[in-house]
């Protein structure tokens, strides 16, 4: 049995403990050996940590080259037709900022502007993100971001070519070869070198993810990611492959992923008939792609469970709140009516997570353990600011004054009184 059957419980959906506490120390000390020793420290670190002194910070246009005529031309096709995908989902969501008479006289607006200095981390270890790259670098090139920064991994001084081609037709201007909680101080406190950051994005290990904690209180981040799940729900309807397929696809991102199968049935007897059907694919996918031994250690924190109504499913759902939710139901329609809490949702039978991840055109980067209750994933929304702004004429000041003055003598505030007060009486 690879993926436990149990019945269903609110036990059930609680996240695999994290753990970071036993490495803050660590990356504290690493953030505070960046801020005394700026870019020596960052070029001391990459030794230490990946086994080489890089000869330079920063990748050269030759490097970029390079990578580019290195990479097979069936995968830098399939890069192009992602980004061309993420640019047009995103490139749709660029707000208007909206202008409002209050009240006669009084004009309130918005003005939208992108964050002047971004910095996006994409890991690089045994699978190299590039997929993250253009999830991040190509909304900040749609916002307007002045000053896109990348920061990755090298590996013998070299950063990975697909890595490299992503950065160069995602809009990235810089990049800058060292990775883990380095790099997030070294965005967030800047070095000689590295300009500080207004707001760091990407995924990472939990020593990335510690930093980003740490660091959090001087420069603004993306989210605190934990590790990635699924929640796939399925009925008689469904094909057992596909949701086999979904729940490997999500277990092998790492040991700590969670993958979760919701079972529509009308009986117990019902649910267990297709689990049975879904274990027997699980069993001969991974025989077939040679992954068991990897996606065990994710599938023994995972499991499936009955539930024996719509209603049902939509409270597990909402109550899991997972970062990916697949509805291969029936009607997904009707279940996707009832939820509330989710990153991304991926409806029917031919909606993989994959397609999501990789080149549908909307953004991999979710939030995690519970955060979809209340947070969005990424999005050019994530990459940009609002800025408030007001006009009163003097009749909008006539009007509006005695009101401020009442309230403001209410809380005690007298200069804020005063500062209407006197404008009425000068009309």
């Amino acid at each position: 049995m690879l993926l436990r059957y149990c019945g269903f419980s609110d036990e059930l959906l609680k996240r695999p403990e994290e753990g970071r506490d036993d490495i803050i120390a660590s990356v504290q000390g690493i953030i505070d050996e960046v801020r005394r020793g700026g870019d020596d420290a960052l070029l001391s670190l990459s030794e230490r940590f990946d086994g080489k002194r890089p000869d330079s910070l920063f990748v050269s246009e030759e490097e970029l080259d390079e990578a580019e005529r290195s990479l097979p031309s069936s995968l830098k096709d399939a890069m192009d037709a992602a980004r061309r995908n993420i640019l047009a989902f995103h490139s749709a969501q660029m707000p208007e900022g909206e202008a409002v008479e209050t009240a006669p006289g009084v004009m309130c607006f918005r003005k939208i502007v992108p964050i002047d200095r971004v910095g996006l981390y994409i890991p690089g270890g045994t699978a190299p993100l590039f997929s993250t790259v253009l999830m991040l670098a190509v909304p900040a090139s749609v916002a307007g971001c002045g000053d896109i920064m990348l920061a990755t991994p090298a590996r013998d001084g070299a950063v990975n070519p697909a890595i490299l081609y992503a950065a160069r037709i995602a809009g990235v201007g810089r990049i800058l070869k060292v990775g883990g909680a380095q790099a997030i101080a070294a965005f967030a406190y800047g070095t000689e070198s590295v300009e500080r950051r207004d707001k760091i994005f990407g995924p990472g290990n939990r020593y990335v993810t510690t930093a980003k904690m740490l660091v959090s209180s001087t420069v603004a981040i993306d989210m605190i990611a934990g590790p990635s799940e699924v929640m796939v729900a399925v009925d008689r309807s469904s094909d057992p492959l596909f949701a086999a397929t979904d729940l490997l696809s999500q277990a092998e991102h790492g040991k700590d992923s969670q993958v979760m199968l919701a079972i529509r049935a009308e009986s117990e007897a019902e649910a267990l008939e297709i689990y049975e059907g879904i274990e027997r694919e699980l069993e001969a996918e991974c025989e077939k792609l040679g992954r068991r031994e990897y996606v065990l250690p994710s599938l023994s924190h995972s499991a499936a469970f009955p539930v024996y109504s719509d209603e049902a499913l939509i409270d597990a759902i909402n109550g899991y709140a997972p970062e990916h939710l697949i509805i291969n139901t029936a009607d997904p329609d009707r279940i996707m009516e009832g939820v509330r809490n989710a990153g991304s949702v991926f409806l029917g039978p031919y909606s993989p997570e994959s397609a999501g991840d990789y080149a549908s055109g909307t953004n991999h980067t979710l939030p995690t353990s519970g955060w979809a209750r209340s947070s969005s994933g990424v999005s050019l929304d994530s990459f940009l600011k609002k800025i408030t702004v007001q006009r009163l004429t003097k009749e909008g000041i006539e009007r509006l004054a005695p009101i401020v003055e009442e309230m403001a003598e209410a809380e005690g505030l007298a200069a804020h009184k005063e500062a209407a007060a006197v404008r009425r009486m000068k009309i």
